[in-house]
């Protein structure tokens, strides 16, 4: 395997505060499954922050899918992260007023790579998203209803539908279970599993619910992976 994500001698302060990420070195290989742990304040937010682009580290070195982001200009960082990374939210993040297809294409409104993807494997976008949402349990008939009329557990199939459509190199899910009982968290992320594998796409899963761990390739615990030993807030 060869990696998706690699982090090197990555150092993060918010302004006027202490050192909160001191990361030497770390990897997320092609096709991996990790869960990322670690307690509140430890900066599991601001990582995903600085993986996305959103920040950048004021030392070290962030690569993903072979480019620095710290490299790019603020306007191709974000058109970077539309096309290689899908974010599934702890709060979903699905517009209300637009139907369950709706939805899950618009990452493909910002990224034409992922649209071209897309409709490369199943043929139309539409196609695409609705064999995404048969695999992840969204019957058809559901499909043009709108998203603020289905329940948590449907929503949260559709978060991730429109995390996976165009295939992105890596799937970041931060606390995407948290609203569920266990039995309906280790099905999702069976099937959550399921499409990363169908589509090669690495995943990084943020919770705080250790019971979930043994599910996943690797446990990385970021009080152990950062340098910097107190907590800080995020």
């Amino acid at each position: 395997m060869s990696a998706v994500l690699s982090l090197t001698d990555l150092q993060f302060a918010w302004p006027q505060q202490p050192l909160l990420l001191d990361i030497p070195q770390f990897e997320l290989q092609r096709g991996e499954r990790l869960f990322l742990k670690g307690p509140s304040g430890s900066g599991k937010t601001t990582l995903l922050g600085l993986l996305g682009g959103i920040q950048l580290p004021q030392q070290g070195q962030l690569t993903l899918h072979g480019t620095a982001l710290s490299q790019l200009k603020p306007a191709a960082r974000d058109h970077f992260r539309a096309d290689h990374i899908g974010y599934i939210f702890q709060q979903f993040n699905l517009l209300p007023f637009l139907d369950v297809l709706g939805n899950v294409l618009l990452p493909c409104r910002f990224s034409q790579r992922r649209a071209a993807r897309a409709v490369e494997r199943h043929g139309s976008l539409e196609n695409a998203a609705a064999h995404l949402l048969n695999h992840l349990g969204l019957p058809s008939e559901l499909h043009a209803r709108r998203a603020d009329a289905l329940s948590i557990g449907q929503q949260q199939r559709v978060a991730a539908a429109r995390a996976l459509i165009g295939s992105p190199e890596l799937i970041i899910a931060d606390e995407p279970t948290s609203a569920l009982d266990y039995d309906s968290r280790e099905g999702f992320i069976r099937l959550l599993f399921n499409e990363c594998e169908e589509a090669g796409a690495s995943l990084m899963f943020v919770s705080h619910d250790q019971s979930l761990a043994p599910l996943f390739d690797r446990v990385v615990d970021l009080q152990q992976l950062n340098r910097v030993s107190r907590p800080q807030e995020v």
